[in-house]
C-alpha cells in the first residue's frame, strides 16, 4: 500500500500536482469542479491513513462523526431556542467538542498498553475548527452551518497535518465558487512562490539546521556539560539557537506548503508567518509567529475569559485582568502541546514575558524614558529574538533530557 505522510518528501509532492491538473485547468477556464475536489481529497486522505495508519484513518472517521452530532446537535439547541442561550449548555457543547482532543492529551500520561493509540494526524486543528464553529453558532456570526461545506472545511487537506487554522466563514466565501481569471493567475504566480519557498525552508534550511547540526551541538552540550553545574555550558546556547532556526524553516516550510496548494485550488488559506524574528517585542512576536493559531487563541481563550470575568466581575482591576488572562491563555496552549513541566514552564513564561512588556510599555509611555530610533529599534529586536529563542530551548525539551537523563556530576 502506498503511504504518502504531507509534504513529507518530493514524490508527496509529484502526486499531488499531477492530481490537482485538472482542478487547476478547471479553475482557469472559471469553473469548480467539488466532485473532482472531493475524490482529489479522499484520495490523499486515504494516502495518508492507509497501510500501519489504518486505524487512525478509523478514528478520523469516528471522529468526524462524533463532531458532526456536536456541532449540528448545538445549531439546533440555537435554532429552537433563538435569543435563549444559556451558558452552561453552550460550556457542555464546548466540553464535547473538545473532550476527544483532551483524551488524546491525557493518554501519554495514563497507564496503558505500549502500542495503543487514541489520536490520529491533525486532530488538534480538526478540534480548533470544531470548537470555533460551536462558539460562533453562540455568538451568532455563523446563522447556520451546511454540512457538506462543513465537511470539506474539516477534511481540507491540505492543511489537516499542521495548519494554518482557517476559520469556517472565510472558508465557505472560497470554496463554493472559482475566482475570476485574472485573479487565479495572481494566486498560481503565489502559490508557485510558496513552494518553492516552502522548499528552501523545510528541505535546505530546516535539513542544516535540524538534521545535520543539531544532533551534532547536542551531543557536543551532553559532554561539555558533565560536571558542569546543571550540565549547561556555552554549548547549550548553539542548541538554542540551531533549535530555534530549525523549529522557525521546518514549520514555516509546512505552513507554506500548505497555503500553496490551498491556492492552486482556489482557496485563500491565511498565512501563518511572518517575519517573526523580525519583531520589536513579545507580544509583536506572537502577532507573527504561527499567526492562526495565536489568533485563535486570543479570539476564543484570552477574549471569552476577559469578557466572562469582566461580566462577572471577579477581577475589578483590568490590567490585573489582562495579566491573569494571558497565563490562563498560555497555560492553555501549554496544555495543549502536552502535559510536561517543559511545555508548563513554555506557556507561563511567554505568559510573564507578555506580562512585563506590558509593564515596560506602560512606564516607557509614561516616563517617556527612551526615544525611538534605529539603535533601540536594534536592541528591540535583538532582546526580543534571545527572549524567544530561550523559551524555545525550553520548549525542545533538550533541557529535559540534560537534567534528568543524564546522572549529574558524571
Amino acid at each position: 500500500m502506498i503511504n504518502l505522510q504531507p509534504y513529507e518528501n518530493p514524490q508527496y509532492f509529484i502526486y499531488l500536482l499531477v492530481a490537482l491538473l485538472p482542478l487547476v485547468i478547471g479553475l482557469y477556464f472559471g469553473k469548480r469542479y467539488k466532485w473532482y475536489e472531493a475524490a482529489i481529497s479522499l484520495l490523499f486522505l486515504f494516502f495518508i491513513f492507509d497501510a500501519d495508519k489504518w486505524k487512525q484513518g478509523v478514528t478520523l472517521i469516528a471522529y468526524i462523526i462524533y463532531q458532526f452530532a456536536v456541532t449540528f446537535a448545538y445549531q439546533h439547541y440555537r435554532q429552537k431556542t433563538g435569543k435563549a442561550n444559556k451558558t452552561w449548555i453552550f460550556c457542555t457543547f464546548v466540553v464535547l467538542a473538545i473532550l476527544p482532543l483532551a483524551a488524546v492529551k491525557i493518554w501519554p500520561v495514563v497507564p496503558h498498553k505500549a502500542g495503543i493509540d487514541i489520536g490520529f494526524l491533525g486532530i488538534s486543528y480538526l478540534t480548533f475548527k470544531t470548537v470555533q464553529v460551536v462558539m460562533e453558532l453562540r455568538d451568532g456570526t455563523i446563522k447556520k452551518v451546511d454540512p457538506i461545506t462543513y465537511m470539506r472545511f474539516l477534511l481540507f487537506f491540505p492543511t489537516i497535518s499542521s495548519g494554518p487554522i482557517d476559520r469556517y466563514r472565510r472558508f465557505a466565501k472560497d470554496c463554493d465558487k472559482a475566482p475570476e481569471r485574472e485573479a487565479y493567475i495572481k494566486d498560481l504566480g503565489l502559490a508557485v512562490k510558496y513552494l518553492f519557498q516552502g522548499f528552501l525552508y523545510k528541505f535546505i534550511l530546516g535539513w542544516l539546521f535540524g538534521t545535520y547540526w543539531l544532533p551534532y551541538l547536542e551531543a557536543q552540550a551532553i559532554i561539555a556539560g558533565k560536571g558542569m553545574p546543571l550540565h549547561l555550558s556555552w554549548w547549550v546556547l548553539g542548541v538554542m539557537y540551531c533549535y530555534s532556526m530549525y523549529l522557525f524553516f521546518d514549520f514555516a516550510g509546512y505552513s507554506l506548503f500548505a497555503v500553496s496548494i490551498s491556492y492552486f485550488m482556489g482557496i485563500h488559506t491565511p498565512m501563518n508567518f511572518n517575519k517573526p524574528f523580525a519583531a520589536h517585542n513579545i507580544k509583536e512576536f506572537w502577532n507573527r509567529w504561527h499567526m492562526t493559531l495565536s489568533f485563535w487563541f486570543r479570539d476564543f481563550i484570552f477574549m471569552r475569559f476577559t469578557f466572562f470575568a469582566m461580566k462577572k466581575r471577579l477581577i475589578k482591576n483590568r490590567v490585573r485582568l489582562s495579566q491573569i488572562a494571558y497565563i490562563v491563555n498560555f497555560m492553555v496552549m501549554a496544555v495543549w502541546h502536552g502535559i510536561t513541566w517543559y511545555y508548563m514552564v513554555y506557556g507561563l513564561y511567554h505568559a510573564f514575558a507578555i506580562i512585563i512588556n506590558d509593564i515596560w510599555m506602560r512606564y516607557k509611555k509614561k516616563h517617556k524614558l527612551v526615544k525611538h530610533n534605529k539603535f533601540t529599534e536594534a536592541v528591540a529586536i535583538f532582546v526580543t529574538f534571545n527572549v524567544v529563542c530561550l523559551s524555545f530551548l525550553i520548549f525542545s525539551g533538550f533541557l529535559d533530557n540534560l537534567w534528568f537523563n543524564v546522572p549529574l556530576g558524571k
